[in-house]
């Protein structure tokens, strides 16, 4: 049988499990049950009344956090001709495009996200089965396809967090740092649950949010009221 360390225990006792905790509630709690030295994650986890094996009820999109992730993100865009300078204006730390393409077959992924124009899609095409697995397969659905690099630059260095339902119909993502303030990390946490539901697909039946749980990396979990999403 595992053991519970001490410092897990004492957290846990100041989690009632049978209750669903506001927002304005999980913020607050979560930096007092947060156990860890370093800067943890806040990450929130939801429990969707849908059924992804069915194209109609993906759900799948982009918030940007009002108040980001507490990291910087160093973001990498796929460009030609004057689209470069203009990612590199926007702040892109990296722009390129067959050179780039080489360097991340060969093992570079020293990026956490990537942008690209449309036209250099050929070449970002080849890197799919690379840079999907990891999150960074620019998409035109959550607006990492663009011709408009200043904004999708802005957005991902300010702190934008794209989501997918899993096969299992959970969604997980980060939104903040336990350094942040209780209120900072309501903000995220609003911000994140009405971007989900306003991905809502037409076709879901029932109810729509079945469960969410916010935690961070060391930390018990703190169970959501899903009455307050609607």
């Amino acid at each position: 049988m595992r053991r519970i360390g001490k410092k897990l225990a004492e957290a846990r006792k100041k989690v009632n499990a049978d209750k669903r905790y506001s927002l304005t509630e999980a913020s607050s709690l979560l930096k007092e049950v947060s156990y860890s030295k370093f800067d943890g994650t806040v990450e929130v986890a939801m429990n969707l009344g849908v059924d992804p094996r069915h194209a109609d009820q993906n759900v799948r999109g982009a918030v940007v956090l009002p108040n980001g992730l507490g990291k910087k993100v160093r973001v990498l865009v796929f460009a030609k001709g004057e689209k470069i300078k203009e990612a590199e204006e926007a702040g892109a730390d990296y722009v390129g495009g067959d050179d780039i393409a080489q360097k991340i077959l060969g093992g570079w992924l020293d990026f956490e996200a990537a942008v690209a124009t449309p036209d250099m899609m050929g070449v970002v095409g080849r890197l799919g089965k690379i840079l999907a697995p990891r999150g960074l397969m620019p998409n035109p659905k959550v607006g990492t396809v663009t011709m408009d690099l200043r904004t999708a630059v802005k957005d991902a260095k300010a702190g934008r967090v794209e989501f997918k339902v899993n096969k299992a119909g959970i969604i997980q993502a980060p939104v903040g740092k336990t350094s942040f303030s209780a209120p900072a990390i309501e903000e995220n946490l609003k911000a994140f649950v009405e971007a989900i539901l306003k991905a809502k697909p037409a076709a879901a039946k029932g109810t729509y949010v079945k469960s969410a749980y916010v935690s961070a990396t060391m930390s018990p979990s703190v169970r959501l009221d899903t009455t307050e999403m609607k």
